[in-house]
């Protein structure tokens, strides 16, 4: 509590931009202020003065003359060319977030969704109240239709794609190999937007030996677009919306659960590592397992079946700990592919009673056994 009266009090300080009496709109109290000259031309050049001269209200992180200079020498320029205009619209979007929000407010958030889209990221720091890399340097500047809240810094949404950005962070290789073979590079990459639970390349490498081979077969075509496509929900969905909301549909057409767990949240059964990686046509959200879509081109059956035929060889050449392994892994596969409570339950023991077991021998045969159980069970 000490630390947001100091910080509440820090912004106070009003700039006395418009007369008391009445308050002008967002533009206008920008302009007579003298020191937002470079944002003023750039809403005009990209057709938004009309805009945050309407009723609103809005929040504007407004970025002084100064906060321009600091971009690459000629940014500015570029961006005032009619042929960017889509691209200047979005960076300036991007300082601005639907409805009226007091610095009492804004230090009590960790991001704001964007006009833009996108959201920024809030952070008080013993130094102040940062907005993406930007410092607030002034606050409450109260207008007839919103608020302002100077920055000093210019804060660029994200211009990377999905795949693009994905690409760039380098841990997706198996995930756009298989993006690419599905054919969903160019979706992935068109305007969208799209929500991605994203597999790393270490959760690929969980599933059982020759899953990946196997998928990526051009016969086995649409069984892969049936598990990328559940991997990906239309429109952006942010990690708070996303836990209230506790399902979202994907593209392929059923549901995925969303729910907090301890320590963080998982996606069906898939956890949350990174959430909220913002790109120019959507939201990434990493996980660290591959979500099987329920009763979907997954034949649990044959999983099991072709798992004991490769377990038990491997078992009586003495690879106890390899075999275990495997079963482990298709085990946790075939749980994430069905919606049978019972059958989960079953092999939620299954696997807990294994990893009780310090012996790899028994680990193995402990779930042998429970995939046997499983095989029986299964139509």
């Amino acid at each position: 509590m000490r630390m947001l009266l100091r910080y509440t009090a820090a912004f106070a300080v009003v700039a006395m931009l418009a007369p008391a009496a009445k308050a002008a709109d967002i533009v206008d109290t920008a302009v007579s202020a003298g020191s937002f000259k470079t944002l003023a031309a750039a809403l005009g050049a990209a057709d938004l003065v009309e805009t945050l001269k309407g009723t609103g209200p809005f929040t504007v992180f407004a970025p002084t003359d100064e906060a321009f200079k600091k971009l690459p020498e000629g940014t500015v320029a570029e961006l005032l060319k009619p042929e960017n205009k889509a691209a200047l619209a979005g960076i300036l979007t991007y300082h601005v977030v639907p409805g009226s929000v007091m610095a009492e407010q804004v230090v009590e958030l960790s991001g704001a969704t964007t006009v833009n889209g996108q959201r920024v990221d809030i952070k008080v720091t013993d130094d102040g109240v940062m907005v993406d890399g930007a410092k607030v340097v002034t606050t409450d500047i109260q207008c007839d239709n919103g608020v302002i809240h100077v920055i000093d810094s210019v804060i660029l949404p994200a211009d990377k794609t999905i795949p693009e950005t994905a690409s760039a962070a380098g841990s997706f290789g198996t995930l756009l190999a298989a993006v690419g073979a599905g054919g969903l590079a160019e979706t992935l990459g068109s305007e969208g937007p799209f929500t991605v639970f994203a597999p790393t390349d270490e959760a690929f490498g969980a599933l059982p030996a020759g899953t990946i081979e196997t998928l990526l077969k051009p016969e086995n075509k649409q069984q892969l677009v049936d598990i990328l496509t559940y991997h990906v929900v239309a429109g952006r969905v942010y990690s708070p919306d996303a836990l209230a909301a506790k399902n979202a549909e994907t593209l392929q057409g059923t549901t995925v659960a969303i729910a907090a767990s301890e320590g963080g949240a998982n996606v069906n059964n898939a956890r949350l590592l990174t959430t909220d990686l913002d790109a120019s046509n959507g939201v990434i959200h990493v996980i660290d397992r591959v979500l099987i879509p329920s009763g979907k081109k997954v034949n649990a059956k044959k999983m099991i079946f072709d798992a004991i035929s490769t377990g038990v060889p491997m078992y009586n050449a003495g690879h106890h700990a390899q075999c275990a392994s495997l079963y482990q892994k298709t085990m946790e596969t075939v749980m994430a592919s069905t919606n049978d409570t019972e059958m989960r339950s079953h092999m939620k023991m299954v696997l807990t009673a294994a990893k009780r077991e310090t012996c790899p021998m028994e680990r193995a045969w402990t779930l042998r056994r429970g995939m046997d159980q499983m095989y029986v069970r299964l139509p």
